[in-house]
């Protein structure tokens, strides 16, 4: 007899971690998308590890991306975490102090090895207690070696089956709140179906296995309901703020009627904004990917004093290298708009961590007698409005903007 008790509840947080290949980006999103999908509220944070690529099984290597979804508008990702799906035991000790009271922690028993434990540099073979970890709802599954058994037949090599073995946990956290698995499946379709149908049918399966394995064991004493919000009719779009912030600088582009020149060099984070335009050809967009931050900001400068509507993007490090072009902008009286995707830390400073860390820079780092309009966005839909609106200083007050 299934004694599963249903709760409803107003919002979740939920943080998917591992290394930075077991796909927790993917994971978080196909859920975050899901429940968008629903009606529910979201915010999101991807937590990309700072190194280039830390040894795997080490704290520094640990990738995580929290999703906070619930029946109204969510502000924010959220503190700490409902639940924390941990791919490995570097994962779990990373994570552990993001925990709320009575939280659920789903670890992959199949990663509790001697060797992780010793990479995670955990003293003892027991995680679980010493991390103190016995008052919360601690649930540890083959996730691992259930994934590969539910692929058995499916012709992939063991390495191809490891890697599903997110797509099995998302298909637990599907069950503990009932989310439907169509969204996924559809998106791993569409995705892998053309070139390699054996990965989206292997994926597939690992979701259902998941789904199973939460449905029929009795490690859950609950599963939950987070009622949908009351949305007005239209059409919705996830939308990240790099991308949003391209489609308003082509909308101001056009709206000014000039054409719209992007030189710039690439950096994390903002990076996916020159990509994003360059796409753009058929609205007249022009990209240049330059040598450097330097060449980027005095293309775009050239291309201004031509008469284009001259953009260049970059984040804290560029910015700096920038600041001299800036002043130039500035007593030329050339319209220019400078974006700058805030990273932690001066100079090269962490490439994966977003942070307001440019602030003082952005207003007070140029010579004297050097004012720009600085426009800050708070959350994506923002960057839309904000780089139109930058746009439209720029143009009209023959000013750069920041």
């Amino acid at each position: 007899m299934n004694e599963n008790k249903v709760q409803e509840l107003q919002d979740v947080v939920i943080r998917f971690s591992g290394d930075s290949g077991d796909g927790m980006q993917l994971t978080g999103t196909l859920f975050s998308d899901t429940s968008a999908l629903l009606g529910n509220g979201i915010s999101t944070f991807p937590d990309y590890p700072a190194e280039i690529r830390a040894p795997q099984g080490t704290v520094a290597g640990v990738s995580g991306f929290q999703v906070h979804f619930g029946a109204k508008r969510q502000l924010n990702p959220g503190d700490f975490c409902d639940v924390l799906i941990a791919m490995n035991p570097a994962a779990l000790k990373a994570n552990r102090k993001w925990l709320k009271p009575g939280a659920t922690v789903i670890l992959d028993e199949d990663s509790i090895t001697e060797e992780h434990l010793r990479k995670a540099g955990f003293a003892t073979l027991d995680p679980i207690r010493e991390l103190n970890l016995e008052d919360f709802n601690v649930v540890v599954p083959n996730i691992t070696e259930m994934t590969k058994a539910a692929l058995a037949d499916s012709g992939l090599d063991n390495k191809a089956m490891v890697k599903c073995k997110n797509m099995f946990a998302l298909g637990i956290c599907f069950y503990l709140y009932n989310r439907p698995e169509d969204h996924a499946k559809r998106y791993l379709d569409s995705k892998f179906a053309k070139k390699n149908p054996a990965i989206a049918e292997a994926n597939k399966r690992a979701i259902d296995a998941g789904y199973n394995y939460a449905a029929n064991t009795h490690q859950f004493a609950n599963t939950y309901t987070v009622a949908s919000g009351q949305m007005e009719k239209g059409t919705y779009r996830s939308i990240s703020g790099n991308v949003a912030t391209a489609w308003g600088l082509c909308a101001a582009s056009e709206k000014s009627g000039l054409p719209l020149f992007c030189g710039s060099y690439p950096i994390t984070p903002a990076t996916v904004i020159l990509e994003e335009l360059a796409k753009r050809k058929d609205l007249g967009v022009k990209t240049v990917q330059a040598e450097d931050e330097i060449a980027g900001i005095c293309t775009a400068i050239g291309a201004s004093f031509a008469g284009n509507f001259a953009v260049t993007t970059t984040s804290g490090p560029g910015l700096s290298l920038k600041s001299e072009a800036l002043g130039l902008a500035v007593m030329t009286e050339l319209p220019l708009v400078v974006v700058d995707v805030q990273r932690g830390g001066p100079s090269t400073g962490l490439p994966t961590k977003t942070e307001q860390s440019d602030l003082q820079q952005a207003l007070y780092g140029r010579n004297g007698e050097s004012p720009v309009a600085v426009i800050a966005a708070s959350m994506p839909s923002d960057c839309f409005h904000y780089a139109f609106e930058a746009g439209r200083i720029a143009m009209e007050h023959m000013t750069p903007v920041v």
